[in-house]
């Protein structure tokens, strides 16, 4: 498992039937800074989402996640899960803010 900030990534065995291929490798922006976790090299990955899970298959040998404010994670070929940091409190369930 990898851990990127509020960014999340384990292994994951198949990629859902319907998962809908997004055009672009962002996994996460930031909502106060505008900083994306996002894969650094082109046409190394694709980025699929499923309702609300996302997953990243990386095609090539390897690929680098990065983002200004953690170091660089570097994955090798297969398919990741993502998923987001959560925050609890009384009133609701919401995602970390970057």
């Amino acid at each position: 498992m990898f851990r990127h900030g509020d960014v999340f990534l384990a292994p994951a065995k198949t990629l859902p039937r319907k998962a809908k291929l997004l055009p672009h490798c962002i996994l996460a922006e930031g909502e106060k800074t505008g900083h994306k976790h996002r894969i650094q090299e082109h046409g190394v990955a694709e980025l699929y989402e499923h309702g609300d899970e996302r997953f990243l298959r990386v095609t090539a040998e390897s690929a680098t996640l990065v983002h200004p404010e953690h170091a660089d994670i570097p994955l090798t070929k297969g398919l990741y899960r993502v998923w987001f940091q959560r925050e609890y409190t009384p009133r609701s369930i919401r995602r970390i803010l970057d």
